[in-house]
């Protein structure tokens, strides 16, 4: 399994299947491509692209693989607890809450963000706005539909446990939880691609999170620069707790709590990032 036979395979799937395999890191393509070799019976790179070429249904499979999804209800409960004191104090201030889950695979994470609006009484509800999106077509069907199936390596009463009566929110029947309508209607799901669509505009918060240990250091600062340009001015961005933002880069971000990855969108013109990008909504 030659180097040149890898080029050649994530060349195809960047040109042809117009996935931009050269934002990622190598390491985690290859994992990804390494699975779906194995479900091919593929022994190697130049055998997996032949097939690649000839089956349609093996390059959705793998455009699935390749995007990024792991997710959880609640997925670090220290986190969603200063998420919880962002979303209190942005409330008590605004008519309007607009808050962005980007890169949010089956749903899981916007639907959390209007479950705490839900539970907790210093939060207003009814002035949060979510918007969930994805590159995933499949995980955004899922999403819009709001049913989960728990498998054996997947506790969704644990995971929604960080809410007082997450019964108020969720129907639970055996294996399967339904996200309540009331909690839904906050919430609206679209396609969007963080590293090449255009910026949206007036978000009170970003959420980011675990997307950026994939994608290589020389993109980083166009999608940051997207984030920021997508958010009002003193607005949040919160990203996993083992990325940062590179030192290097010229952000548009202060750091509010440095444990829990919470940032600030500085004052500071965000067009010096990348250059002028138009937002769009």
């Amino acid at each position: 399994m030659s180097d040149a036979a890898f080029d050649e395979l994530l060349e195809f799937v960047e040109d042809e299947l117009a996935f931009a395999t050269s934002h990622y890191n190598d390491s985690y393509l290859d994992r990804r491509v390494s699975s779906r070799m194995r479900r091919t019976q593929s022994e190697t790179y130049a055998t997996y692209l032949e097939t690649l070429r000839d089956d349609p249904e093996e390059q959705t499979a793998l455009l699935e693989a390749m995007s990024i999804n792991v997710t959880g209800f609640f997925r670090n409960p220290d986190v969603w607890d200063g998420i919880r004191e962002v979303l209190q104090r942005l409330t008590a201030t605004n008519e309007t809450v607009r808050v962005w889950s980007a890169a949010c695979a089956d749903g899981r994470e916007p639907y959390s963000v209007s479950m705490l609006a839900h539970d907790d009484p210093e939060i207003d509800e009814s002035s949060v706005s979510i918007l969930g999106t994805d590159i995933s077509e499949p995980a955004l069907e899922t999403a819009r539909s709001g049913v989960y199936e728990e498998s054996r390596t997947v506790d969704f009463a644990d995971q929604l446990d960080f809410l007082n009566d997450y019964d108020a929110y969720v129907e639970c029947d055996d294996r399967t939880f339904r996200i309540d309508p009331a909690v839904k209607r906050n919430v609206t799901f679209a396609c969007h691609d963080l590293i090449n669509d255009d910026p949206k505009t007036g978000f009170d918060l970003v959420i980011c999170r675990n997307l950026f240990i994939y994608i290589d250091n020389e993109y980083k600062q166009s999608m940051l620069a997207t984030i920021a340009q997508s958010l009002r001015q003193q607005g949040y961005l919160v990203i996993g707790k083992a990325e940062t933002i590179p030192p290097n880069l010229k952000s548009a971000f202060t750091v509010r709590d440095a444990r829990l990855r919470i940032y600030h969108r500085d004052t500071l013109e965000t067009a010096s990032l990348t250059g002028e990008r138009t937002p769009s909504k």
